[in-house]
C-alpha cells in the first residue's frame, strides 16, 4: 500500500473528528480526545514513514492562526490603533474592548486579529468566541484545538497542559464576546508578561468582566455622523444619491441608527432588499423607524427597536418566522446551511411541496434574504467550513420579538443540569429549546401539561432516560429533537405522539430499540443516522407520510421486505452502514419504485444488483444527490471528499467482468477501488454517456488496469464530453498502468482530458513516462500535478522522436500551481534536452528522493534587463532532507536561476 494512500486514509479519519467535534455534546468528549490523540499518533507513524529511504519529509510551520473574512473597517480608525498600539508595547498585557452590543468591538478585533497575522512578532494569535455562558472545558477545548494540540481527559490536568502548550509560544489570545468574570489560571492561560511578550484581548459589553482580569480598557464608541454615512452607503449602494430628494431621508435615517454599526449594516441591508429606491418608500421607512426608537432611553431596548425595524421590513411572514426558529439555538450556534434547511421543513416553514428540491430552492432564497438583510451572516468555521451565524444582539432581538404570549421557553446553552419546574411549563407553550445543557435526567412524575406544545429540543444533553409520563400531556408535539443524547430507549408514550412529524434521535449512540411506530401516522421525518439500533423500529411500514429517513446505522443488517414499498411519500433515504461492514441488506425493486425519492445513499452487494436496478429502472434523472456503495465491503483508504459533489458512485472489490457497468444520470464522482477484470479502459468498462457531470474519477489498487482511456475506432463520440469535464484524475497503485491514453488504428484521435485541473498518479509502479507531448496541447487547465512512489517512471513530459531531432521547443502550463515529484528513483528528466516547460502560475514544488534528475527545465519570467525573476506567485520550493548536494548540482533553463530561486528553497526535515 502507498505512502500518500496512508495520508489519505488518515485525512478522512482526521474529518470523521472534526465532524464529531462540532457535533459531540461536552461528556462525549473525553472519549473524543483519546480518538484525537490516537489519531495524532497515527498522523506521527505516517510521517516517519514519509521520510522513504532518503529522508525525505515535509515539515511545514504550524499556522499562526486564521484569517478571518471581513470588509473593509469604516470608522474605528482611532480605537484600532490604540489597541494596536498596547499590542506592539511592552507596558500592557491585557486589553479590554469594551462597549454596547453592536457598537463594533467583534468587527474591529477581526481586523487586529487579521493584520497581526501579516507579521512576525507573534508565533501565534487565536481567536475564541466565547459566548454566554462562558464554559470553561469549551474555552480550553477551543484554545488548544487552535494551537493544533489536544488535551488531557483528566479534567483536572487541563489547565497544567494548557498553561504548558501556550507557554511555548509567543501569542496573542483574542476572547470575543465574554460574559463572566474568569480566572486566566484557572483555564490554563499564562498571564502576558514584558518576559513572555504574550497578549490577551478581551471584548465584552461590561467593563466589569476587563476590571476583574485587571485589562487597559479601550471604549468602543459609535461612528461620527460622516463615518455612519459612509457605513450606510457601502452596504447600499452609492447609486441611491442619485434619486432626486433621496439623500436628505438617507441622512436621517443614518442619524436615526445613532453611530451603531450593526444597527446600520442591518437596517441598510434591509433597505437594499426593497428593490429600486424609492422616496416614497424611503420616507415611509424613515417615520417607521422614528416610531420605534421614540422616548427610548434604554441602550440595549434602544437597539434592538432599530433591530426590529429591519426584521419588520421583511415583510413576508414565512421569511420571519425562519429567522425566529435560529433563536431557538444557543448563543453564536454555527448553522450549516442543510441543518438548517432541514429544521425549517421540520417545523413546516416552507410551504408543503411535492419534491424536496423545491423545498431546498424556497428555502435557499429565504436563507440569501436574510443574509441581505444582515440578520444572518456568513461566516467560516475552525475547520474553514461555510456556516451561518446569528450576531448575539440580533438573536437578543428576535427572543424580544417573540414575546412572552407566542410561547417560547428557550434556555439553550444555559448549564442548566435538570430540566425547568413543572410551574415554568405553560399550557400555552409553544416552543420549547433545552438543547446544549447539563441535563442528566428527567424526574419521574414530571407531567408538563403542554397541550399546544409543538417543538421541544433536547439535543446536546447526557440524558439517559425520559419518564414514560414526561410525553403524556404533549399530544399536540410536532419536531421531538433528542440528538445526541445518552437515552438508550424511548419511553412508549411517545407511540401516542400522533400529530408528531419529526423525530430527530441522529448521534444516540446508545439507543438500541424504539416502541412501536404504528401510530405515528403523522411522521415525515425519522432521523436515526448513528443510533445503535440493530433492527428497524416496528410498524415503520404504517408510516406512509414519511419523507426523510435516515438509517446509517453500523448494526443494522436488513431493511425487510415490503416495508419501503409502503413509505410512498419517502424522498430521502438513507440505508447504509459503517464503511468497513457488510450492506445493509435492502429490496431494490422496493427502492426502484420509490417515485418520490430525491436523495438516496445505500450499498449494493454486487455489481449484478447495481446494473439491474440501472437498466431496468430509470431512477436518478430527478435526483438531488445520491451515494452509491457497490461492494460487499467498503475500504475507507479511498476516501477523498468534496462537499460539492453530492452525486457519487464507489465501487469496491467487485469483479467488473465482460458486461459494460452502467453509470447512473448526474454522477459527479466516480471511485473504482481493488476491481478485478479492468485492463482495459475507463471508456471500455463502462457505459460513459450518462455521466456528463462527472468531475472526479479515482481508479485504486486495480491490479489488472493498463491505461484510463482507449482511442481507437471503436471509441464512441458520446464519450468525449464526459472525458473532457473531468475536473481531476486520481490513479493509485496501479503496478500495470503504463499510460493514461492509449492511442489505436487512428489517424487523427480526439484530444480528450482538456478540463482537468488535477493528475495524481500514486505508486504506479510500471509507469515509465507519463504525459506524451501531444496530450499536453489539452491541458492547459492543469494546476496540480503529483507524481508519488512510481518506481519505474523516467519521463514524465514525452516528446516524439521528431521533436527530439527539432530545435528547442516550448510547451506552456498557464494555470499549473503545484508540482510535486516524489519518490521517482529512476527519474531522468522531466522533458527532453531540448523542452522548456512555461509555468508562470506555479506556487508550490516539491522534489524528492529524484536522484536521477539532472534538469528542471523552467523558463522563468525575464525582466527589461534580461535577467530572470521568480515566478510571481511562487511561495516555496522544497527539496528532501540531505539534499542541498542534489539542488547545487541540478541544471535550470538560466544560469541565474538558482541564484534568483534561493530564498525560496526550503530543506525541510
Amino acid at each position: 500500500m502507498g505512502w500518500l494512500e496512508d495520508v489519505q486514509k488518515i485525512e478522512q479519519d482526521i474529518q470523521d473528528v472534526e465532524e464529531r467535534v462540532g457535533t459531540v455534546p461536552y461528556y462525549k468528549r473525553a472519549s473524543l480526545d483519546k480518538d484525537v490523540r490516537k489519531t495524532i499518533k497515527e498522523v506521527k507513524r505516517i510521517r516517519k514513514r514519509g521520510i522513504f529511504e532518503g529522508s525525505l519529509g515535509i515539515e511545514r510551520a504550524p499556522a499562526p492562526g486564521s484569517i478571518i473574512p471581513i470588509g473593509n473597517l469604516e470608522g474605528e480608525i482611532s480605537t484600532k490603533d490604540e489597541i494596536w498600539e498596547h499590542l506592539m508595547g511592552n507596558e500592557v498585557g491585557m486589553i479590554g474592548v469594551c462597549g454596547m452590543g453592536g457598537v463594533g468591538k467583534t468587527t474591529i478585533m477581526k481586523h487586529v486579529n487579521n493584520d497581526l497575522l501579516t507579521m512576525s512578532r507573534f508565533q501565534k494569535v487565536i481567536w475564541v468566541t466565547v459566548s454566554y455562558p462562558l464554559k470553561v472545558s469549551e474555552l480550553q477545548r477551543k484554545i488548544a484545538l487552535a494551537m493544533g494540540r489536544t488535551l488531557p481527559e483528566e479534567i483536572m490536568m487541563r489547565p497544567a497542559a494548557l498553561m504548558e502548550m501556550m507557554g511555548r509560544v509567543r501569542f496573542v489570545l483574542i476572547l470575543d464576546d465574554v460574559w463572566d468574570n474568569f480566572s486566566l489560571s484557572d483555564v490554563g492561560i499564562p498571564e502576558p508578561t514584558l518576559q513572555n511578550g504574550c497578549k490577551v484581548v478581551i471584548t465584552s459589553r461590561t467593563a466589569q468582566v476587563c476590571n476583574y482580569l485587571s485589562c487597559k480598557i479601550v471604549k468602543v464608541q459609535p461612528l461620527s455622523a460622516e463615518e455612519s454615512l459612509n457605513l450606510f452607503l457601502s452596504r447600499v449602494g452609492h447609486d441611491v444619491l442619485q434619486v432626486a430628494g433621496l439623500e436628505e431621508i438617507l441622512k436621517l435615517i443614518v442619524e436615526e441608527c445613532a453611530g451603531l454599526p450593526l444597527a446600520i449594516v442591518v437596517i441598510a441591508g434591509g433597505m437594499k432588499g426593497e428593490g429600486e429606491p424609492n422616496i416614497v418608500e424611503w420616507r415611509n421607512a424613515l417615520n417607521d423607524l422614528r416610531q420605534r426608537v421614540k422616548s427610548v432611553n434604554d441602550m440595549e431596548e434602544n437597539i434592538f427597536r432599530r433591530l426590529r425595524f429591519s426584521y419588520d421590513h421583511l415583510r413576508d411572514l414565512e421569511i420571519q418566522k425562519c429567522f425566529l426558529y435560529c433563536s431557538l439555538f444557543r448563543e453564536d450556534y454555527e448553522f450549516v446551511r442543510e441543518e438548517l434547511i432541514e429544521g425549517w421543513i421540520d417545523e413546516g416553514l416552507i410551504h408543503e411541496s411535492e419534491k424536496r428540491q423545491d423545498a431546498y430552492d424556497r428555502a435557499n432564497g429565504f436563507l440569501n434574504r436574510l443574509e441581505k438583510n444582515c440578520l444572518l451572516e456568513k461566516t467560516i468555521d475552525l475547520f474553514s467550513n461555510e456556516v451561518f451565524k446569528v450576531h448575539d444582539v440580533v438573536r437578543d432581538m428576535a427572543i424580544k420579538s417573540i414575546g412572552p404570549e407566542v410561547g417560547y421557553m428557550i434556555k439553550a446553552g444555559m448549564k442548566l443540569t435538570e430540566v425547568p419546574n413543572e410551574h415554568e411549563w405553560a399550557i400555552a407553550l409553544n416552543k420549547v429549546s433545552l438543547m446544549d445543557n447539563y441535563i442528566l435526567k428527567i424526574p419521574v412524575g414530571l407531567t408538563p401539561k403542554c397541550l399546544t406544545l409543538s417543538t421541544l429540543i433536547l439535543s446536546n444533553n447526557p440524558l439517559t432516560k425520559i419518564p414514560e409520563s414526561f410525553l403524556e400531556d404533549m399530544s399536540g408535539l410536532k419536531v421531538l429533537d433528542l440528538s445526541r443524547t445518552r437515552i438508550e430507549a424511548l419511553p412508549s408514550s411517545i407511540s401516542k405522539l400522533e400529530s408528531l412529524s419529526a423525530l430527530r434521535l441522529r448521534g444516540c449512540q446508545r439507543l438500541k430499540c424504539l416502541p412501536s411506530l404504528e401510530k405515528l401516522v403523522a411522521l415525515k421525518k425519522l432521523d436515526l443516522r448513528r443510533a445503535a439500533i440493530e433492527v428497524v423500529p416496528q410498524g415503520m411500514e404504517m408510516l406512509a407520510s414519511l419523507e426523510y429517513l435516515d438509517l446509517y446505522c453500523k448494526n443494522l443488517k436488513e431493511i425487510p421486505t415490503e416495508i419501503l414499498s409502503k413509505l410512498s411519500s419517502l424522498q430521502y433515504l438513507v440505508a447504509r452502514n459503517d464503511w468497513g461492514s457488510t450492506s445493509v441488506k435492502i429490496n431494490l425493486e422496493e427502492v426502484a419504485k420509490l417515485r418520490k425519492l430525491e436523495i438516496l445513499e445505500c450499498n449494493f452487494g454486487d455489481m449484478q444488483d447495481f446494473n439491474y436496478l440501472l437498466r431496468e429502472f430509470k431512477i436518478f434523472q430527478s435526483f438531488i444527490a445520491y451515494q452509491l456503495l457497490v461492494g460487499t465491503k467498503m475500504d475507507r483508504k479511498i476516501g477523498i471528499d468534496n462537499p460539492k459533489d453530492k452525486c457519487r458512485l464507489i465501487i469496491s472489490e467487485c469483479d467488473i467482468g465482460e458486461e459494460c457497468m452502467v453509470l447512473p444520470d448526474k454522477l459527479q464522482l466516480l471511485r473504482i477501488h481493488k476491481c478485478k477484470n479492468i485492463s482495459s479502459s475507463l471508456s471500455k468498462i463502462a457505459l460513459l454517456e450518462n455521466a456528463t457531470e462527472l468531475g472526479v474519477c479515482i481508479i485504486s489498487n486495480c491490479e489488472e488496469t493498463e491505461y484510463v482511456v482507449e482511442l481507437d475506432s471503436s471509441f464512441s463520440s458520446s464519450c468525449k464530453p464526459v472525458l473532457d469535464k473531468l475536473e481531476s484524475l486520481y490513479l493509485r497503485g496501479l503496478p500495470r498502468l503504463w499510460a493514461l491514453v492509449r492511442v489505436e488504428r487512428v489517424a487523427t484521435p480526439p484530444r480528450v482530458f482538456s478540463n482537468l485541473k488535477a493528475l495524481n498518479i500514486v505508486t504506479c509502479s510500471g509507469m515509465r513516462k507519463l504525459l506524451p507531448l501531444e496530450l499536453l496541447q489539452t491541458l492547459q487547465n492543469l494546476e496540480a500535478i503529483d507524481v508519488v512512489d512510481c518506481k519505474q517512471m523516467e519521463e514524465i513530459i514525452t516528446s516524439s522522436d521528431s521533436d527530439a531531432s527539432s530545435d528547442k521547443f516550448t510547451f506552456t502550463f498557464p494555470k499549473l500551481r503545484r508540482l510535486w515529484l516524489i519518490g521517482l528513483p529512476q527519474l531522468k528528466s522531466i522533458c527532453s534536452a531540448k523542452g522548456v516547460m512555461v509555468c508562470d502560475s506555479i506556487e508550490n514544488i516539491l522534489i524528492g528522493l529524484c536522484p536521477e534528475l539532472k534538469r528542471i527545465p523552467m523558463q522563468l519570467p525575464l525582466l527589461d534587463n534580461g535577467q530572470p525573476s521568480p515566478p510571481p506567485r511562487l511561495k516555496q520550493i522544497y527539496i528532501s532532507k540531505g539534499s542541498k548536494e542534489w539542488w547545487e548540482s541540478v541544471e535550470w533553463d538560466h544560469p541565474n536561476a538558482k541564484n534568483i530561486l534561493q530564498p525560496f528553497v526550503k530543506f525541510p526535515s
